[in-house]
């Protein structure tokens, strides 16, 4: 008895020192390419983000192929009318998210990008709103208006408030919210289910297509002509390396956890971010901002908290919904039992 107590207790200690394990990768790997990307694009003599983002898309896209056709990673088979009405318009904002994300670091501190981040879910509610696929609650939106204060506190309190940087990284978020929202309608609608080397496999490509025309006709004429211009070919792997390796992160994590746990992830991952901003590249940080973050934190984990607790209920509504009608009516069980 003792012994089976033991082991059952060694069990869930490794698979607990897995799954945080699984967790630290992610959470190293998100700040890395984060920070990795910041200092190609701010640092290194480097400031073309569509050329950098392409570099990522070709690189993922040739790793991907390889996965698949080498037999290590099952890809779904998409039609070419699924293709065509899902994974282009995806595919396309999904470059604008990359694109527009990007340019936002030539602008703005990783701190205050991170800051500017937590409206993700506000943004998505309202999209998802707008889409049909989130419903209007009261409650909601008034935890909605908690974060979008929190955040105009923090943009208050910062120090190199770029106008450009901002609508960048705002428009980054815009496409980013619609893109999931689309993945909701246009994929999980159909059934479609795609582990990320898949998800890069389909759409990886056309993504580097989409941004390849405007690296063509605006990025790659001022290369040209750019006498500073430093292509670190090695810096630039890694920084497409570590942006790899994030999605496979992402793929273990999802396998081993519950969402609960990747929002917590998530959000020790953003206060790194700000501290590894604040220590490695001197980004000043305000009170004024902290105490706005702090709100906007404070209203994001408790919208994390409420989803994960109605996906919970509708899991156990769902669970137990066979058990409402009985196999049998009682009528006929008791002609059945007087037969």
């Amino acid at each position: 008895m003792g012994e089976a107590q033991g082991s059952k207790q060694q069990g869930l200690g490794m698979q607990l020192l897995v799954t945080y394990s699984y967790m630290f990768i992610w959470i190293f790997l998100s700040a890395a390419v984060i920070m990795v990307n910041k200092y190609v694009l701010s640092m290194s003599g480097f400031p073309y983000p569509v050329a950098l983002t392409c570099t990522h898309m070709g690189f993922c896209s040739i790793l991907a192929f390889v996965l698949v056709k080498g037999g290590f990673v099952e890809a779904v088979n998409i039609t070419a009318d699924t293709y065509l009405s899902c994974i282009l318009p995806i595919g396309l904002l999904f470059a604008g998210t990359l694109w527009l994300g990007n340019a936002a670091y030539l602008y703005l501190s990783v701190s205050f990008i991170q800051m500017l981040k937590a409206s993700m879910p506000m943004v998505v509610f309202v999209v998802g709103v707008g889409f049909a696929t989130e419903k209007f609650t009261t409650r909601v939106a008034l935890n909605m208006v908690v974060v979008g204060t929190g955040i105009a506190i923090a943009s208050y309190g910062e120090i190199h408030f770029v106008v450009v940087g901002v609508l960048l990284q705002v428009g980054s978020i815009a496409t980013e919210s619609v893109r999931l929202t689309l993945v909701q309608i246009l994929l999980q609608k159909r059934g479609i289910k795609m582990n990320p080397v898949s998800t890069l496999y389909h759409i990886a490509p056309c993504c580097f297509v989409f941004l390849f025309l405007p690296f063509i006709y605006i990025e790659l004429p001022k290369m040209v002509n750019d006498p500073n211009l430093n292509v670190n070919i090695p810096l630039l792997l890694l920084s497409a390396a570590c942006a790899f390796a994030l999605n496979m992160s992402v793929f273990l994590l999802i396998g081993k956890t519950s969402a609960l746990t990747m929002n917590v992830a998530g959000v020790i991952k953003d206060w790194l971010l700000i501290l590894l901003s604040v220590v490695l590249y001197g980004s000043p940080v305000t009170r004024t901002q902290l105490f706005g973050y702090g709100l906007a934190f404070l209203g994001v984990m408790y919208y994390n908290y409420a989803k994960v607790e109605q996906m919970k209920a509708s899991a156990a509504a769902a669970a137990k919904a066979p058990e409402k009608q009985p196999l049998v009516e009682s009528g006929d069980q008791g002609k059945s039992d007087n037969a």
